[in-house]
């Protein structure tokens, strides 16, 4: 039994209602105070009863007839709805709070964690000014006495004025708000049919006085925090175990609106939980019992609430949880502890005053618990994010519960306090809900025994309902006479008994019915259709009188038949004929059928004479409908003609090349002697910078002409015969090696007494300097004896502990060391093994007691043992055992002893070979490898052998930020270097905010955007095809947020081969067949290319001008895969908590973070590795649970068939090992073992203290001490907030000087304080002596003067010495970096903010990075950490993606939500660096344990595509092809971008729909002269293609243009002048910062009247004429969208629209055969071709798609298309409430002010996003006086002037900051 919704599809659907300017008429009320519109709105209702369908379409017909039925029977006489009452207090709550206030590309740097931007401010922010002249010695050094002292003075004042901040007196602050507006907010909001609390709130007892004006603090508190929400991505790289909560009744607030229809909501509620789960998302949904209470007065909403929960209960897989009573109760606590959400969704209002207090409540309690909050308003989303305003919890929000939980837990009490609630139904007359309540319990078990099989829900709720309903009526009525006619509020009986029957069904849960269908239980609309037909024309006469058909009849009956059974003793009667009442529920004639006004306008598509576009989208074109070319609509376009005429522009001019207006620092080319100067000064610093990124000289690079045939042909080379002067050369480099191994020789004898010694004495330290020794030589044989004589001291100290032990347990250490030796020996020098060297193995084994191993051994050399008693020496633990768990991170990993002879420093691994094997033959790869496991070399070498082939020849690394940029530059210069043609360099760069040598260079180092912007300039395509690979870091940013597309576009437009590198990508082979696809069309393409006549002409000259210089390389377009999965260290994980003044430290198992059910459904994650010990510790563990498990001999580390008297035990070994256990314990589970791996897993879990976030804090700086302790520093600490980076390492800092301060000795204080006092003293007398004229001086005061210098530099001397910093109190290594380099470094910083401050903490071994930070003073913390001076660096997550800081340990320190899978995996990696460490470390300082579990057992994300076309990138597209030289290469280049999407990889239906697309957004920039018929690019496409970034504002603003508006408004203050007043220029900010500035802020932001100190905060609208011309935009491109809607429709999955998203559940029509009035009711004149089945069912039809507001609501679903893909510019934006949104007048604000402290204290801005913010803003501004001036001619054009004056002025006051 189905729904209405094929035949609205099909056209036979409602009549859509009319919806604007309707007047109610008096039937029209009273037919809603008759409860004939259920839960809809009056308007509604009206509309609705024009409808006249429904009958034939649902699925229960005769449940509605039953239904319309009791209602008539039950009377029509009633008062009016509550429910008006609901919506109208809804839409007062909106109304206040949208105007409750009437007063006043981020940088790629910028960091996507969450800023506490409350926290604001360490450091003073004025100028530093300690960069001034320091040429007098004497003065800097009195200057500096105290810096120390007063640094640390100066960060403990400002962390007690943070700590004010921190924990407001919310009393004084209160003072803000004006009583008056509060008080009126609250009575404008408060519901009045909210009686049953509402009037106890309304008396004046001391105790609700005291809740309201705690209420008036909590609201403040709330919206201070909400206001400051940051709008961003919710599933940044989201994965299976990652969980989030959604608020039930927060979801039904979100999605509830006045016109949506029962089914329409709930289709409407799956999407919205569907798209989550088709993300990837895991959630759960959360209703608090005591929230119910809050719907009594809405029955429509109470018994939607119901149904709602029991649908998702039973019909979806949605973990729903009813459990809980309210927020506060102690199992939620409990819940938030366990479980520990990624945030909460949650509504910052409801229905009533009382549910949205309640809701304020849920927030602050969620925000103290330290889970943030996600905002259910204002979210969007696209194909791969959901985009919402998420407020991280800080100290503020735990500071705030702490103080007022007690008053906090008394106004939730009274918000939820229960109180019978009863219902208005005649004069005195009173309904209880308990007697509804009773009557229901009472009537359940009589149809229960009528329908003992069970039944349909929808049959048994409607039976129940109008049984239920009708007694109750009845009863009512006896006792009513006395005041009938005084009508006041009318219940809806209906629902509520609806409500409870489902309630006492839920609760029962002894009865089988099929609860499918528990969407479909009301049909409004339905029922006002049988009441129209009834009751006006079924009684016009027999012309309208329609056969209900025999199935529709007997299913009434039987519906009738059993209510009349239920309520016997009150004989209602028959079920026919059907009877109306005498006043009726309609009291005028409706129109049946919606009257179409206005016609949809015909779809006519401009015809197209493209090649482009007739061999992209030819396909399509037959099927659309095109205009002839003779049709009136196709006319040249003239209006930019018209404009260029009357202004003197030249719109089509085309502009200057994108990157030559990025800002130079210098350029080889230059001939100006001071910017070559200054290229000079830029390579020596990145030298510099380079040589601590990597040991060693820069390699000469000399050119090959012939190199890329001789690396082609390697065996070619072997063959030929060596020349004399070869044969010398290699004679001489036998000669050369064998004195540098008598060298080396001579080098070990002077040192291995003392080597030997150290060793016996201090094992540790003698081993550091055996293996550093072992480090610097080379030859092989030298290496050998070393390790032998190491063999024999290890062995001696063995013994002598053992001697020295005895008894006493020894310390297997020591052995460790011995094990290590006879490994290293057995492993790299077998070759080298004569016998008596394996005889003295054999001797060790036997020694630790290794019986079995001596025996394996031996047998190779077949001697026998000679015969010692070694039991004192011997380990008590067997051999395989001992090395796993002792051993550890020292066992040999898997390498290759056999050189490369292409690598020069190492022997590379297989998979590496591979890599340099596809760069030999030209290949291109994709390479997925472990963090530090040495991928990138292969991007050198390949660097390197493009250097050598030619001086032409171009390599291209794109990274994904400056930071890396600068890295990838350094490594550079400090590995090569060319000699090259003058005007050539071997490195250039290209930022957006700086660029050298971009065209005259061999390898250039760029990020996404920027190659973008070459690879699609028309310009640029002679540069581009000298290409030869391009490398691709950290490709796995082709899945992120922002800037995925243009990813894209690079890897589907390069004709070169490329290598991509990612660490973290979970689908690679997916990437690689797409990519390989790619490929395969550029093999087709070039075939193409080379066989076209002009191509062929012009490759044959461009050969003959190069073949001198280059040799073409064999094309090869292979895309090879190279995964390596494996680790070179090992990570150990640690849980570390504060407990009083000492700290916890557990460490963590991997597989404490898996669940039986997350092994059950998901597996064991692959990259959850165990070390050694820890899969030690898993056996043990799985033995000690299971005590009869079957296989526990055979995988006993000792009998385990690949461990089993193996002497060299390798890290691949033990892999397999693990890899068993895994299988095992999965296996546990399959044999129905659950609760043995519930056990094993619990016995993982660490049990961590719970400490204070104060706490915390407060400790954190002894915590860092506590590593420095175990020896874990160097160590980069991770913390999420831009304030709490820098006050973490500022309390380190401070930490060290109190510790210091404390441990000085105070002999040596007061010594101090005389010496400075001396010299003091001898510079006061130096001052005084200091003559004018020094042969002018006696010799007496000659003598004095020098004896007075003489005393001073002893006095130095001695100060310099008592100074020193004692290593107790630094974490700085003074031996790791010379006081020179120290010097340089610092210099750099002299004029940086906070610079001073910075080198202060350096000094101590601190750091901080962010990205807020300049470039400088990030590259000196980088810079001394690389060169081990630093030793504690706080840090964002800037460091977490590929910046070379290797590390000993990782530490994170802050939950976010910016914490994620990945995020994680990038930021632990940085632990344990191949050749710097054995083992990394990773801590988890209180950081929640769900939390620690999520990450560690997560998989990184999947790579998606994203929709991949914008209006302004196909503009791009068309204008390459056309201005192009090669124009056939570039028509392949677009023609690959347009269909190479990886959305549409394997995906025809996306293919398809991009095609469309792509035709009408041709339509539109011809429509608007931005293309000709020819699809060549004309009027202003040039200037909005040079801001492709900022689409749609770039087109609103050539509109603005056009229209004449900037040059009416930019009128100088006098004739023939240049200057204009501060009113014009404000006005033109406020225009620029509507297009270009839009930063919205939540809505909840106006709800309460806030008087800011400098800032107005909230946008300005538009000027009238400029808000039109966006009006008229909009309206072209929505009727646009819509007619590409309506095209695309075809396209949708007919079978999946009629189904709900999540639950499935098929709505697909059933025929009602016989039953003329289904036929009569048809509607066929209504349009729904491009509508959702379910909106329909709402009114909505193909008309509502020309309003970008109805879109998601009512678009096809299997589309996949959205309001996003639709380039609306917002002058208004309302979130799902109907709030306004307002925008962020940062930019216009900043200008008035000038003030970056003004946007964080009042626009609610972090210091570092506010400067980025404008720095791009005055970009902007910059960038189109740029391009204005190359259009106009006029140099005194007004506009032109206006903008350079903008620009010059906004440009100065951000200097100024």
């Amino acid at each position: 039994m189905n729904s209405a919704l094929q035949c609205c599809v099909q056209g036979h659907s409602f009549p859509a209602p009319q919806k604007r300017k309707e007047k109610l008429t008096l039937g029209e009320q009273k037919l809603k105070a008759d409860g004939m519109g259920g839960g809809s709105t009056l308007k509604e209702v009206c509309w609705q009863a024009q409808w006249r369908t429904g009958l034939c379409c649902r699925s229960q017909p005769g449940r509605a007839l039953l239904e319309a039925a009791c209602r008539v029977a039950a009377g029509a006489g009633e008062s009016r709805s509550v429910m008006d009452s609901a919506e109208d207090n809804f839409k007062n709550v909106v109304s206040d709070n949208t105007n409750g206030s009437t007063s006043k590309d981020d940088s790629d740097d910028m960091d996507s964690e969450c800023i506490d931007s409350e926290e604001i401010g360490f450091i003073s922010r004025k100028k530093n000014k300690e960069g001034g002249s320091t040429s007098d010695h004497d003065e800097e050094d009195e200057t500096n006495d105290n810096a120390e002292a007063a640094v640390m003075q100066m960060l403990k004042e400002k962390e007690d004025r943070e700590k004010d901040v921190e924990d407001p007196d919310y009393d004084n602050v209160y003072n803000i708000l004006t009583t008056e507006e509060v008080t009126q907010q609250e009575s404008q909001t408060a519901g009045k049919d909210f009686r049953f609390l509402q009037d106890e709130w309304d008396s004046q007892s001391p105790e609700i006085r005291k809740h309201l004006e705690f209420l008036k603090i909590l609201k403040l508190h709330v919206w201070s925090s909400l206001s400051r929400a940051r709008y961003v991505s919710l599933l940044k790289d989201f994965v299976e175990s990652e969980f989030f909560v959604i608020d039930g009744d927060s979801l039904i607030l979100m999605l509830l609106n006045e016109e949506v229809q029962y089914l329409n909501l709930f289709y409407l509620i799956e999407c919205f939980l569907q798209d989550f789960t088709q993300k990837g998302a895991k959630y759960i949904v959360v209703f608090f019992k005591d929230a119910e209470q809050m719907y009594f007065p809405y029955p429509h909403f109470l018994f939607l609430r119901t149904a709602l929960i029991e649908h998702l209960k039973h019909n979806t897989r949605t973990t729903v949880h009813t459990e809980f009573s309210n927020c506060l109760s102690p199992a939620w606590e409990i819940f938030l502890k366990k479980s520990y959400p990624y945030f909460i969704i949650v509504s910052d209002i409801g229905l009533t005053c009382p549910q949205t207090n309640y809701l304020t409540i849920f927030i602050a309690h969620s925000l103290s618990k330290k889970i943030t909050i996600v905002l259910a308003s204002g979210q969007e989303y696209d194909t791969l994010r959901v985009y919402g305003y998420h407020l991280q919890s800080i100290r503020k929000h735990r500071l705030f519960f702490q103080k007022y939980e007690k008053d906090l837990q008394c106004l939730c009490e009274a918000i939820v306090r229960y109180k019978e609630p009863s219902l208005c139904l005649y004069g005195h007359l009173r309904l209880s809900l308990k007697s509804v309540q009773e009557e229901v319990c009472q009537t359940i078990p009589l149809l229960k025994q009528l329908w003992p099989e069970g039944s349909d829900i929808r049959r048994v709720v409607c039976v129940l309902a109008c049984a239920v309903g009708l007694k109750i009526y009845s009863d009512m009525l006896k006792n009513a006479h006395a005041s009938r006619g005084t009508k006041t509020e009318k219940s809806e009986r209906q629902q509520l008994c609806a409500h409870f029957v489902l309630k006492q069904l839920s609760d029962k849960n002894d009865w089988k019915l099929d609860l499918t269908y528990l969407p479909d239980l009301s049909d409004d609309s339905l029922l006002i259709n049988l009441a129209h037909y009834y009751e006006i024309e079924y009684s016009e006469g027999l012309e309208f009188q329609k056969e209900l058909g025999k199935e529709m009849e007997d299913q009434y009956r039987s519906l009738w038949d059993a209510v009349t059974k239920l309520t016997v003793k009150y004989g209602f009667g028959d079920a026919f004929p059907i009877r109306t009442t005498s006043q009726l529920f309609l009291d005028q004639e409706q129109t049946s059928f919606r009257v179409y006004e206005d016609k949809i306008p015909a779809i006519g598509l401009f015809p197209v004479k493209s090649d482009l576009v007739k061999e992209y989208a030819g396909d399509i074109l037959k099927d659309l409908p095109v205009l002839d070319d003779n049709d009136p609509a196709v006319s040249s376009l003239t209006k930019y003609k018209e404009f260029d005429e009357h202004r003197h522009w030249h719109s089509g001019r085309p502009l200057t090349e994108e990157y030559e207006r990025v800002h130079c620092n210098a350029d080889a080319k230059s001939k100006d002697p001071y910017e070559r100067k200054q290229i000079q000064k830029l390579q020596t610093f990145y030298r510099f910078y380079g040589s601590t990124l990597q040991e060693g000289t820069s390699k000469f690079i000399v050119c090959q002409k012939d190199a890329a045939g001789s690396a082609n042909n390697p065996v070619k080379k072997k063959k030929m015969q060596k020349s004399k002067a070869e044969i010398i050369a290699e004679e001489n480099n036998k000669r050369l090696k064998i004195k540098e191994e008598m060298k080396e020789q001579e080098q070990w004898k002077t040192l291995q007494m003392s080597t030997e010694k150290e060793i016996k004495e201090n094992l540790t330290v003698g081993i550091n300097k055996l293996e550093k020794f072992l480090k610097i030589l080379k030859s092989k044989s030298v290496k050998f004896s070393v390790e032998l004589s190491g063999l024999s001291a290890c062995l001696e100290a063995w013994k002598e502990h053992c001697k020295e032990q005895a008894t006493k347990s020894k310390d297997l250490s020591k052995a460790v060391q011995l094990m290590r030796r006879i490994h290293i020996l057995l492993e790299k020098y077998q070759d080298l093994l004569e016998k008596p060297h394996l005889q003295k193995l054999t001797q060790c084994l036997r020694l630790l007691g290794f019986e079995n191993l001596a025996c394996s051994l031996s047998g190779q050399v077949r001697e026998k043992s000679d015969g010692e008693n070694t039991s004192r020496y011997a380990i008590e633990v067997g051999p395989v055992r001992f090395q796993l768990q002792y051993m550890d991170y020292y066992l040999l990993r898997e390498e290759r002893n056999d050189p490369d002879p292409r690598v020069e420093n190492f022997i590379p691994d297989t998979w590496q070979r591979e890599l340099l094997d596809a760069v030999d033959n030209n290949e291109s790869a994709v390479i997925v490898a472990p963090t530090s496991s040495g991928k990138t070399y292969a991007s050198y070498y390949c660097m390197e052998k493009v250097l050598k082939t030619s001086d032409d020849g171009v390599v291209v690394y794109v990274a994904p930020t400056k930071a890396l940029v600068n890295q990838v530059v350094g490594t550079i210069y400090s590995r090569f270097t060319k000699k090259l043609p003058d005007g050539l360099v071997v490195c250039g760069v290209f930022t957006r905010d700086y660029r050298n040598d971009v065209m005259n260079s061999q390898i250039l180092v760029t990020v996404p955007q920027c190659l973008e912007i070459l690879m699609l300039s028309p310009r640029c395509q002679k540069w581009v095809k000298r290409i030869q690979y391009v490398i691709f870091d950290e490709v796995h940013c082709l899945g992120s947020e922002i800037g995925a597309e243009v990813w894209e576009h690079l890897l589907v437009t390069i004709r070169c081969p490329f290598l991509a590198l990612s660490a973290t990508i979970s689908n690679p082979e997916h990437l690689t067949e797409w990519l390989q696809s790619v490929k395969r069309y550029w093999q087709r393409a070039e075939n193409t290319i080379e066989e076209s006549p002009t191509s062929s002409e012009k490759n044959s000259t461009r050969k003959l001008k190069v073949k001198s210089k280059v040799k073409e390389p064999k094309k090869s377009y292979r895309v090879r895969l190279v995964l390596y999965g494996e680790r070179y260290n090992d990570l150990e994980k640690y849980v570390c908590s504060s407990t009083g003044g000492d700290f916890l430290i557990e460490h963590y198992h991997p597989c404490a973070a898996l669940t039986v059910n997350h092994i059950e459904n998901y597996g064991i994650p692959a990259d959850l590795s165990l070390s050694p010990r820890e899969s030690v510790q898993l056996y043990d563990t799985m033995v000690e649970v299971w005590n009869e498990w079957p296989r526990a001999q055979e995988l006993d580390p000792e009998e385990f068939v690949s461990f089993k008297n193996k002497v060299v035990i390798k890290k691949t070994d033990v892999r397999k090992y693990e890899q068993e256990l895994k299988k095992e314990l999965s296996k546990w589970i399959e044999l129905g073992q659950r609760q043995k791996v519930y056990e094993l897993l619990d016995h993982f879990k660490p049990q961590p203290v719970d400490c204070s976030d104060q706490e915390k804090w407060m400790q954190f700086a002894c915590f860092v001490e506590k590593l420095h302790e175990m020896d874990k520093l160097p160590a980069i600490i991770f913390i999420f907030g831009l304030d709490s980076v820098e006050r973490a390492a500022n309390n380190i800092f401070i930490h060290l000087m109190e510790k210091r301060k404390n441990e000085q000795d105070p002999k040596a204080k007061r010594e101090i304080e005389d010496i400075k006092d001396k010299l003091r003293k001898v510079n006061k007398s130096l001052m005084k002596c200091k003559p004018n004229d020094t042969k002018k001086l006696k010799p007496s005061k000659m003598e004095s003067i020098i004896q007075l210098l003489t005393m001073k530099k002893e006095l130095q001397k001695r100060l310099e010495k008592l100074s020193v910093i004692p290593s107790a109190c630094t974490y700085a290594d003074p031996k790791a970096v010379d006081e020179d380099t120290l010097r340089k470094i610092f210099y750099r910083l002299r004029f940086e903010r906070k610079g001073y401050l910075q080198e202060m903490l350096a000094r101590r071994g601190i750091g901080y990075h962010h990205g807020s930070m300049a470039i400088k003073q990030r590259q000196a913390v980088e810079m001394l950490f690389r060169l081990g001076y630093i030793k504690v660096v706080t840090a964002t997550s800037t460091l977490a993606l590929g910046i070379n800081m290797p590390c000993k340990s990782v530490v994170f320190a802050d939950d976010s939500v910016f914490l994620d899978a990945l995020n994680y995996r990038q930021m632990s990696g940085r632990a344990g660096r191949r050749g710097h460490d054995m083992i990394g470390n990773v801590f988890f300082y209180d950081i929640p344990l769900p939390k620690v579990e999520r990450l560690i057992k997560s998989n990184v994300p999947q790579l998606k595509g994203q929709f991949p076309l914008t209006i302004t990138l196909i503009l791009r597209l068309m204008l390459l092809s056309a201005k192009a030289d090669d124009k056939a290469d570039a028509s392949a280049k677009a023609l690959s971008v347009l269909k190479h999407s990886l959305m549409t990889f394997k995906n025809e239906r996306h293919a398809e729909i991009l095609k469309i697309y792509f035709m009408f957004s041709l339509q539109f920039l011809i429509k608007e002269s931005y293309l000709d018929q020819e699809g060549n690019p004309m009027g202003f496409a040039g200037l909005v293609t040079h801001l492709h970034y900022h689409e749609p504002s770039n087109f609103v603003l050539v509109s603005f243009l056009v229209k004449g508006l900037f040059h009416k408004l930019c009128q100088p203050i006098k004739k023939d002048s240049n200057d204009f007043s501060d009113d014009v220029l404000e006005k033109l900010v406020l225009i620029l910062a509507n297009l270009f500035g839009q930063k919205y802020l939540p809505a909840c932001s106006m709800t309460l009247k806030h008087k800011f100190y400098q800032s107005k905060v909230f946008l300005e609208d538009l000027p009238e004429d400029f808000a039109e011309a966006v009006n008229e935009y909009n309206a072209k491109v929505e009727e646009n969208f819509a007619h590409f809607l309506l095209t695309t429709a075809k396209l949708a999955d007919t079978e999946q629209e009629y189904r709900l998203p999540l639950s499935k559940t098929d709505f697909t029509s059933k025929k009602w055969h016989g039953s003329e009035l289904a036929s009569y009711l048809m509607d066929n004149t209504k349009r729904v071709s491009a509508i959702s089945p379910f909106a329909c069912l709402s009114g909505m039809v193909d008309d509502d798609l020309f309003y970008a507001e109805n879109v998601n609501k009512a678009v096809l679903h299997s589309l996949g298309i959205n309001v996003k893909n639709c380039p609306l510019l917002y002058l208004k934006k309302y979130d799902n409430q109907g709030r306004r949104m307002p925008l962020n007048a940062y930019a216009l604000d900043f200008y008035k002010h000038g003030s970056l402290t003004a946007l964080t204290t009042d626009n609610w801005l972090n210091e570092g996003e506010a400067y980025y913010l404008l720095k791009d803003f005055s970009l902007i501004i910059k960038s189109i006086g740029v391009s204005l001036s190359e259009l106009c001619d006029d140099p005194n054009d007004n506009v032109l002037l206006a903008f350079q004056k903008l620009g010059e002025n906004y440009h100065k006051k951000l200097a100024a900051v």
